[in-house]
């Protein structure tokens, strides 16, 4: 399961993270340079990757890749009654099945979304300095002086709470999944979408509790 979450979803991620990176860079240039102030670009890209968008869009890509084949996965089991069998066997199919889709998507998506935020720094830097032109050294200089190690951490604290949503929402949709083919293919749409709109709530409550933790503990900070 852990390779399964991990390996197999990082192809995934990396392309995800760079391609948002570069839109933002885009976006970013195109407003930052028509009041002078282009030369925060990357502290504007970078912090938006690390704490936002970053978790949120590598949270939502693994929803339906990862969620989705688990509800599909136990779906499938529940159809053909191979839950039902290891019961009979005095197996829990909680501890079978659930535990370790559980724990992988907890501990490895984390290690994702690191993943995700660097490409995305890095696809963000490409286009800044060798489309746009902007200097490499006010790229990262600007970057450094605004992101802190608190910053970094936000990212992978709110992704523990993405990956156990995904995984206990998409486990519950794949053990009442209804009977029939059509049945596995309710639950797997019905788990992302429940996991997709938990994310963003979970991201919106988080955020605003890791947010207030960083004013109490560092006071407001200008990131410009």
């Amino acid at each position: 399961q852990f390779y399964e979450v991990g390996p197999r979803s990082l192809p995934v991620i990396v392309v995800t993270g760079a391609f948002v990176g570069m839109v933002l860079a885009v976006q970013a240039m195109l407003q930052m340079s028509g009041i002078g102030l282009d030369g925060r670009v990357g502290t504007i890209v970078n912090l938006s990757v690390i704490r936002e968008l970053g978790p949120v869009l590598a949270g939502i890509m693994l929803a339906g890749r990862v969620g989705g084949g688990l509800a599909a996965e136990l779906g499938t089991m529940r159809v053909t009654e191979q839950i039902d069998a290891l019961r009979a066997m005095g197996a829990d199919p909680l501890r079978v099945l659930v535990v370790p889709r559980f724990l992988a998507c907890t501990l490895m998506i984390p290690i994702l979304v690191l993943y995700a935020s660097f490409m995305g720094i890095l696809g963000g830097y490409v286009i800044s300095v060798h489309v746009y032109g902007l200097n490499a050294a006010a790229f990262w200089q600007h970057s450094t002086r605004a992101i802190s190690t608190y910053d970094l951490l936000q990212g992978p604290i709110k992704s523990v709470f993405f990956g156990a949503v995904i995984g206990l929402i998409s486990c519950f949709k794949g053990f009442r999944c209804a009977p029939g083919a059509a049945g596995v293919g309710r639950a797997c749409n019905e788990s992302f979408v429940d996991c997709c709109m938990t994310i963003l709530a979970l991201d919106l409550f988080v955020g605003m509790f890791l947010s207030t933790l960083d004013v109490v503990l560092h006071g407001a900070r200008s990131i410009l």
